[in-house]
């Protein structure tokens, strides 16, 4: 599986963007997917997951309530909407995917990951 993130970019605080992650290759298989992110001089971090049905879905605390996964298997494509974008939410951001199907936040059960997009967000 191949990964192609996107729609990074400049936001205020209180903005909103949305990223995509593109799936091409072995795309008949089920996986889940996950974003996580990573910071200037911070270990990366989760950020949430999506199953391949979509039923599960898990959340970081810190983006509980603010960020929505989803995804559109017949576009091979998941989403993640982020709104009410904060100062600490710049990152660059990364899709991964998990070929188990498990819905989890650690990236060591990932298999691929993508090229990751940059999110800035000016105060």
């Amino acid at each position: 599986v191949q990964l192609q993130a996107s729609g990074g970019g400049l936001v205020q605080v209180g903005g909103s963007l949305r990223l995509s992650c593109a799936a091409s290759g072995r795309t008949f298989s089920r996986y889940a997917v996950g974003w996580f992110r990573q910071a200037p001089g911070k270990e990366r971090e989760f950020v949430a997951a999506i199953s391949w049905s979509s039923i599960s879905t898990h959340y970081a605390d810190s983006v509980e309530g603010r960020f929505t996964i989803s995804r559109d298997n017949a576009k091979n494509t998941v989403y993640l909407q982020m709104n009410s974008l904060k100062p600490e939410d710049t990152a660059v951001y990364y899709c991964a995917a998990d070929l188990s199907d498990v819905v989890t936040g650690y990236p060591d059960r990932y298999d691929y990951w993508g090229q990751g997009t940059l999110v800035t967000v000016s105060s």
